[in-house]
């Protein structure tokens, strides 16, 4: 109950910074001041709980509770398909109609809720995102198309992911909603089983298997975590990298190497200290400058992996849901919340997939109790 607890404050928390990003969307929003946006709400919040030590499982003795980013804030508009956190003087500034993805992390603990939302953006803070048709920034239907695909995809998914289900079934949900909706599943989007202290896993689910990308097929079973991460476009969803810097990375532990720059040992050596076991963004370093010029050497010799900024062709837009759920002996509990924006009802496209109506009614959450 201890560890479902903080799965829970956790997942409270995205909600709260997932919320202040999305409130303040608007046309001419900064990204990296969203970005910071995002981690500073997460570092408050955190700071509001598991504020006393707690005795250790192994020892016995009383320690202080990790807590914090888990997965840096990240938003990612239209084209661009995930991790764009600038540095300050690369930032990129929104405009109203974007399709925008925001996406960030949590752990208490080691345990992580993590989250991505889709929305549109509006004129100003606060606003609604207009679907009149004569409005000039008002979302296309294919614009319309992708992003409620994206929420019926990761509602479908969940309903699949429960013991004695695979991989593979998840997998084919989530094309099958593509298909009723003329969108393509983004390549290469893996979804992780969770562990204390682990964010990627070794089971996985490959939102779109191909011929040359294919995973270990895999039964779930009770009492795992999954962050499910489905990621739609409206071209072929084969993202590349392009100029955007990645300023995402993680320590990978198993790897030790005895760095020549003294501005890359500095680097290895704040990470070793405070981003041991998750992701960071290179804004959170102490020096952002140093940070860049260091992090090189470290990718180099592989001590850190990035997270490259990915984008689809220009006039492409896509739409990205993550959660974090729970799988429970007799039901799956979806701990980060997943309500497609009010807009996205606007999109014309009925489900006539026999199947995929038949998955969708399937029951999630926590059953009721008949009086």
């Amino acid at each position: 109950a201890n560890v479902m607890t903080k799965y829970k404050v956790a997942a409270e928390i995205v909600t709260v910074a997932l919320r202040k990003v999305s409130d303040a969307l608007c046309a001419g929003a900064s990204v990296v001041e969203l970005c910071n946006l995002g981690d500073e709400a997460i570092n408050e919040e955190c700071m509001k709980v598991y504020t006393k030590a707690q005795p250790d499982k192994a020892s016995g003795e009383k320690k202080k509770v990790e807590k914090g980013v888990a997965f840096p804030t990240n938003v990612s508009p239209n084209a661009c398909a995930c991790h764009l956190s600038p540095l300050v003087g690369e930032d990129v500034t929104l405009s109203a109609g974007d399709l925008v993805k925001v996406d960030l992390g949590v752990h208490i603990d080691g345990y992580v809720a993590t989250a991505a939302w889709s929305a549109v953006v509006p004129a100003e803070k606060g606003g609604a995102a207009v679907a009149e048709k004569d409005s000039d920034n008002a979302p296309s239907e294919r614009v319309l198309n992708v992003l409620k695909a994206a929420y019926v995809a990761a509602d479908a998914s969940m309903r699949v992911l429960r013991p004695g289900k695979s991989n593979y079934e998840v997998s084919s949900v989530i094309e099958k909603v593509a298909e009723q909706y003329g969108v393509s599943v983004l390549e290469g989007v893996m979804s992780h089983q969770m562990k204390q202290f682990v964010i990627d896993g070794n089971k996985t689910i490959l939102a779109r298997p191909t011929v040359d990308q294919r995973v270990e097929p895999i039964e779930f079973v009770a009492n795992e975590v999954y962050a499910v991460d489905i990621a739609l476009s409206t071209g072929e969803g084969k993202p590349k990298e392009k100029a955007a810097r990645a300023t995402i990375y993680k320590r990978r532990v198993d790897v030790e190497y005895q760095l020549k720059m003294k501005a890359s040992r500095q680097v290895i050596s704040e990470i070793n200290t405070k981003f041991q076991f998750f992701p960071f963004v290179l804004r959170a370093l102490g020096d952002e400058k140093r940070g860049k010029l260091g992090i090189t050497e470290c990718l180099t010799h592989e001590m850190v992996v990035q997270y490259p900024v990915l984008y689809e062709k220009e006039s492409d837009f896509v739409a990205r849901v993550k959660y974090t759920a729970l799988v429970m002996p007799s039901y799956t509990t979806c701990i980060t919340p997943v309500a497609a924006p009010a807009i996205a009802a606007s999109s014309p496209v009925e489900i006539t997939d026999e199947l995929l109506k038949e998955v969708l009614a399937l029951p999630i959450g926590k059953p009721t109790k008949k009086k």
